[in-house]
């Protein structure tokens, strides 16, 4: 009997809740995402109505408080949600697009007034509105201490003047929360506002172009003497940038999932493939090398989704993670790095071509090692917390 990982290998951390939330995951984007997962690729986008379908089925509100119409549950609970719907739904981009809140979301969560939980994240959580996070200005990346955009108390408003760019879901989110400088330089005078839209003086200044992820829209935006009602201030003046480190933390965490899940699907592509393409009068996967290209691609894979768990489990406990978080990023950006690169060569010529899911794989696994921090960055986080 022939012995097969082609079904996803389950976390360690995996009970039957998660198993439960797996199928459900599967099954929604089995209906609502893979059908149409090319199409909206090309097209760009996907469609808003898509939202209230992930809330209506639970998904949008997995790891928030059912206070505030969350559905519960943990980091390790959205990891699950997230790699199902990656895996079921085909798309990156779309699931990327869809799941913007949840960096949006969390300094919120943790830092806002239960009038601002109501008010912003409830609806976000219903499908109702989308939400966005912007941090990352032209002039200041992973370097946020750097940022420019500036918010100047006037009376009961903010006056926010300056610019972001590389910003998830900005071309249409409802709900922007906008890391300013509302005091001096470097990390202590950064404060996060929410501006909504429609507010007098913010504007999409430009829909971005990329490499991959398309179904997911990426934009610049612009403020110029954009009003921001004081109320719109979450937590303290001058403190966003800890909410802003703390978020970075589960953010590098979920992106490794995600780069696990990618490389993931890869793979199961790729040994579907090798089984039915046939050269030299045998299936490829009759030579050795594609045979060991594939045990290589799975042991990295394998090792990856450890690592990801043991970070996962850690930060559930309570435990500050945020050198093992850079690690686990870096670990899981070559893994699938290297995975989705195998994968289009053992594809051969169609793996260069864009029908083919693995092309779109590999130009969507290029942007791990560049958000939420670069792999340069978490080399310097890792030496930081290893003390040298």
């Amino acid at each position: 009997m022939r012995c097969s990982i082609i079904v996803v290998m389950p976390y360690l951390f995996e009970t039957d809740e998660h198993t439960q939330l797996r199928e459900t995951a599967r099954r929604f984007s089995q209906k609502h995402i893979a059908p149409h997962a090319h199409a909206w690729e090309e097209a760009n986008e996907f469609p808003r109505e898509l939202y209230r379908e992930a809330a209506e089925a639970g998904l949008l509100g997995v790891s928030y408080p059912e206070d505030y119409g969350g559905a519960g549950g943990d980091i390790t609970h959205a990891l699950v949600a997230s790699e199902e719907m990656v895996l079921a739904g085909r798309s990156v981009g779309t699931c990327v697009g869809l799941g913007s809140h949840g960096i949006a979301l969390p300094p919120i969560v943790r830092l806002g007034s239960d009038e601002q939980k109501a008010r912003f994240v409830t609806p976000v959580l219903r499908g109702e509105k989308i939400s966005a996070l912007a941090i990352t200005e032209p002039w200041a990346g992973s370097d946020v201490a750097r940022i420019r955009t500036k918010a100047v108390r006037d009376g009961s408003h903010y006056v926010v003047d300056g610019s972001k760019t590389f910003i998830t879901s900005g071309c249409r989110a409802d709900l922007v929360t906008v890391a300013v400088r509302t005091g001096g330089e470097g990390h202590g005078g950064i404060s996060l506002l929410v501006v909504e839209r429609g507010t007098e003086g913010f504007s999409v200044s430009k829909k971005l172009a990329k490499t991959g992820w398309w179904a997911s829209d990426t934009a610049e935006l612009s403020f110029e003497g954009c009003r921001v009602p004081v109320e719109n201030l979450i937590g303290e003046e001058n403190s966003g940038f800890l909410a802003i480190m703390l978020n970075f933390a589960t953010e590098r965490l979920f992106l490794a999932g995600q780069c696990v899940a990618i490389a993931e699907l890869a793979y199961r592509e790729s040994v579907s493939y090798a089984r039915d393409r046939h050269a030299f009068g045998r299936s490829i996967m009759g030579h050795q090398v594609i045979r060991h290209k594939l045990a290589d691609m799975v042991t990295k894979l394998a090792a990856a989704r450890a690592l990801v768990s043991e970070c996962a489990v850690r930060h559930v406990r309570g435990e500050q993670v945020p050198g093992l978080a850079a690690m686990t990023k870096n670990a899981a950006t070559d893994m699938c790095s290297f995975v989705v690169d195998q994968a289009v060569q053992i594809h051969g010529g169609s793996g260069y071509m864009r029908e083919v899911l693995v092309e779109r794989l590999y130009r969507d696994a290029r942007l791990y090692p560049i958000g939420g921090g670069t792999r340069e960055i978490m080399n310097e986080i890792i030496a930081k917390t290893e003390g040298y």
